[in-house]
C-alpha cells in the first residue's frame, strides 16, 4: 500500500491542478460580473425615470504603468488583457506623470502578475518597465452601464428584460409584455439613452389594424415623430410608421426578388405597402404597377417612386387587390401580348406579400384571360408568381403546394419552389411559393368564383 500511494497522489495531480483553474476562472468570472454590475440604482419618485446618480459606482483594475510613448506598443501587446467595453477609456492618464499612463486590464483575466501572458511579460521587460500591477480607481456612471444591466437594476428581480426590438429610421418599435408594461417609459428613456441614432420609442398596443395593416402604437419616449426614412440595400424608405405595414425583417426578401428581376421585365405588385419590392424592381430598369389599399402606403408608394428618382417606371394604384387584377394587370398583359406579338419579348412577375391570406387571393386568376382571342393567347407571357405565406402544418413546404393547387383547382402545376423566407413564431414560418401561372388556368378552366370582388374585413389582417 504503502510503494502504491506516491503513483496514486501522482495521479491525482493533474485532477487538483484543473480543479484550482476552474475555480480561479469561476472567481474571475464573478470579479468581473461585480465590477460591472451596478451596486445600486434607482427611480425617481414618479416611478418613470432613471435617477442617473444612483449609478455612480468606485471600482479598482489592475493596470501596467508604462511611458506615453510606448503606448500604442503596450496596447498592442495586451490586446487581450485590456478592458473592453462601450464607452470606457481603457488608456487613462496618470495623475502624478504626466509623461506616463495606465493600461487598465480585464479582472476577469488577469489577477495577479503571473496572470499576464509571456508576450506581456516580454513587452514589459523589453520596455525597461516596472514589473508588477498597480491599483487603478475610477468611477463607472450611468454611461458605462449598457441597457441590460440598468434595467435588471431597477426592474423587479426574476422580470424579463427586453433584450431586442426592431429599429426602423430613428424610431425603436418594442412589443412589451403585460409584467413589463408598469417599467414601459423607463425602457424607452434606457433605450434612448443608450442608442444615440434613436429618436424615438415606440410599443405595439395590440394586433395589425384590420383594414389599413398598420399597428397601433404607444409613444414611450422622444418624439412623437412618426415619419420615418429607412434605407435599405441602396434604396430609400420614408413613411409614417403608425399608418402603413413595414417589416425590416423582409429585408433579405425584398433582395432575393429583385434579383430575380432582368432589366426591362414587368413587375405587378398587389400588396405594395410603400414600395420595399417595387422600388428596388425599379432601380433594376424593371416597369412596375405597384397597388395598395390603404390610401396611407398608396401615398408613400408614390413618393418613394420621386424619392428615389424611379417615378417614370413605376405607376401606382390605390385599390382593392383583386380590382387591380381584372381592371389593371388583365389588361396590361393583353397590352404586352400585343406587342410580343409585334415582335417585343417581356418577362412578367407578380409578388403577392400578404402572407396571411394571399393564397386566397389567387382565385383572381382562374379564367382572368378567357376572353383573349385564340390567336393571341400564345404572345401573352403568362406571370412569374412570387406568392408569399404561411404555414403551421408538419410538412410546411407540401401544405404550401396543396393549398395553392386547390385554389387554382389545378392539381398539375409544375416547378412550385418554395423558399423558406423566416421563422415567424414556434412550428410557424413564412415561405413564398415561386411558379408560372399555368395556361389552362388563365384561359381555359371554367372555374366557379366563389369569391368577393372586394376584400372583406376578415380577410384584410397581415401578420408577420
Amino acid at each position: 500500500m504503502h510503494r502504491l500511494a506516491p503513483r496514486f497522489l501522482s495521479s491525482l495531480t493533474p485532477l487538483t491542478h484543473h480543479i484550482k483553474i476552474a475555480c480561479t476562472m469561476a472567481q474571475a468570472s464573478s470579479s468581473l460580473a461585480s465590477v460591472f454590475t451596478p451596486s445600486s440604482g434607482k427611480l425617481l419618485d414618479d416611478k418613470k425615470t432613471i435617477d442617473k446618480e444612483s449609478f455612480k459606482k468606485q471600482v479598482t483594475f489592475p493596470a501596467v504603468h508604462v511611458d506615453k510613448r510606448l503606448v500604442n506598443k503596450g496596447r498592442k501587446a495586451f490586446k487581450q488583457s485590456l478592458v473592453h467595453r462601450k464607452k470606457f477609456l481603457n488608456i487613462r492618464d496618470d495623475p502624478a506623470d504626466s509623461e506616463s499612463k495606465y493600461l487598465l486590464l480585464n479582472p476577469a483575466k488577469v489577477m495577479d502578475f503571473s496572470s499576464l501572458s509571456d508576450q506581456e511579460k516580454t513587452f514589459l521587460e523589453e520596455s525597461g518597465l516596472e514589473k508588477k500591477l498597480h491599483d487603478f480607481e475610477t468611477e463607472l456612471t450611468y454611461d458605462n452601464w449598457n441597457p441590460d444591466e440598468i434595467l435588471r437594476t431597477v426592474m423587479p428581480e426574476g422580470m424579463e428584460v427586453p433584450t431586442s426590438f426592431s429599429i426602423i429610421g430613428h424610431i425603436a418599435h418594442l412589443n412589451l409584455r403585460e409584467e413589463q408594461l408598469e417599467y414601459k417609459h423607463v425602457i424607452g428613456q434606457v433605450l434612448l439613452d443608450k442608442n444615440p441614432a434613436l429618436r424615438t420609442v415606440v410599443n405595439k398596443v395590440n394586433s395589425i389594424n384590420n383594414e389599413f395593416r398598420f399597428f397601433n402604437m404607444e409613444l414611450l419616449a422622444g418624439e412623437d415623430n412618426m415619419v420615418a426614412l429607412v434605407r435599405e440595400h441602396g434604396a430609400s424608405f420614408e413613411f409614417d410608421f403608425s399608418k402603413v405595414y413595414w417589416n425590416s425583417r423582409l429585408s433579405t426578401e425584398h433582395v432575393r426578388i429583385a434579383s430575380k428581376l432582368g432589366a426591362d421585365d414587368i413587375l405587378y405588385d398587389m400588396f405594395a405597402g410603400v414600395g420595399p419590392f417595387a422600388i428596388p424592381a425599379a432601380k433594376r430598369k424593371c416597369t412596375v404597377v405597384a397597388n395598395d389599399l390603404n390610401p396611407e402606403s398608396y401615398k408613400w408608394l408614390t413618393h418613394n417612386a420621386k424619392l428615389n428618382k424611379v417615378q417614370n417606371r413605376v405607376r401606382t394604384c390605390n385599390m382593392d387587390a383583386r380590382q387591380f387584377v381584372v381592371d389593371v394587370v388583365k389588361d396590361d398583359l393583353i397590352a404586352v401580348g400585343k406587342k410580343c406579338r409585334d415582335g417585343n419579348k417581356f418577362n412578367t412577375h407578380i409578388v403577392m406579400n400578404l402572407p396571411s391570406i394571399a393564397i386566397e387571393f389567387l382565385d383572381v386568376f382562374c379564367n382572368l384571360l378567357k376572353d383573349v382571342p385564340v390567336d393571341l393567347r400564345p404572345y401573352i407571357p403568362l406571370p412569374m408568381m412570387h406568392c408569399h405565406c404561411f404555414s403551421k402544418a408538419d410538412n410546411m413546404r407540401q401544405d404550401v403546394c396543396d393549398r395553392i393547387k386547390e385554389v387554382l383547382h389545378h392539381k398539375d402545376i409544375d416547378n412550385i419552389m418554395v423558399h423558406d423566407v423566416r421563422d415567424v413564431a414556434p412550428n410557424k414560418e413564412m415561405f413564398c411559393a415561386t411558379f408560372r401561372l399555368p395556361h389552362d388556368v388563365a384561359f381555359a378552366i371554367d372555374v366557379k368564383d366563389e369569391s368577393s370582388p372586394t376584400e372583406p374585413d376578415s380577410k384584410k389582417q397581415r401578420y408577420e
